[in-house]
């Protein structure tokens, strides 16, 4: 059975136990864009408890814009703000300094395309966790899918409809706030390490 779902910005760990559990994953390309989702946003565990990471993008006098079509908006420095938050946040983690080199690049490699940020994402995190990334693309859009055949997880994107909960792991600010489920995968790998993807593919994600 396939897996359909979004490509997303290091996307949240609920993603990755889909992707990593998916016999074969099929990525939505032909949507469009929604504001608020996680199509350019992820969440990570700050000092301060969660924080929300955001892609600025360009905005368009056209009403519906594919996701494969927006830009991102180059005139902030959110790529060097990102880093300094994931330096804040992971520094003291068992596994940042360890995968540190690999990701730096790409906040310093510029983008024209959000899709083409949110596939290099994937890519990194798909080192980190030494899985093939292999996929299909769909190549037009479907509100509904044959349920028989394919598994829907489009609506992880949407961060708010996503509420599935996992088992707990060490965070670095955990004893300041506690668990906090469900964000980006980064703060799994980087807290887990090489045990990350032995996690995700032990998780129980039921479509709901």
């Amino acid at each position: 059975m396939k897996t359909l779902i979004h490509p997303t910005y290091f996307p949240s760990i609920s993603h990755y136990v889909a992707m990593t559990q998916a016999e074969k994953i099929v990525f939505e390309m032909e949507d469009n864009f929604q504001k608020q989702t996680n199509r350019n946003r992820t969440y990570i565990y700050s000092p301060n408890g969660i924080q929300l990471l955001n892609i600025p993008v360009k905005h368009s006098k056209q009403i519906h814009q594919k996701t494969k079509d927006i830009k991102i908006e180059t005139d902030f420095e959110w790529q060097k703000q990102h880093f300094k938050s994931l330096e804040a946040a992971y520094r003291s983690s068992p596994f940042f300094e360890y995968f540190e080199d690999d990701i730096r690049p790409i906040f310093e490699k510029k983008y024209d395309f959000l899709m083409d940020l949110n596939f290099e994402t994937m890519s990194f995190i798909s080192k980190c966790l030494r899985m093939k990334l292999e996929y299909e693309t769909t190549s037009e859009y479907f509100h509904e899918v044959d349920s028989n055949t394919i598994l829907d997880f489009r609506i992880l994107a949407d961060g708010k409809k996503d509420n599935y909960q996992f088992e707990t792991y060490t965070q670095v600010f955990d004893d300041k706030h506690g668990f906090l489920k469900n964000l980006s995968v980064l703060d799994l790998i980087f807290n887990e390490g090489k045990y990350a993807l032995d996690y995700l593919k032990n998780q129980k994600l039921i479509l709901k």
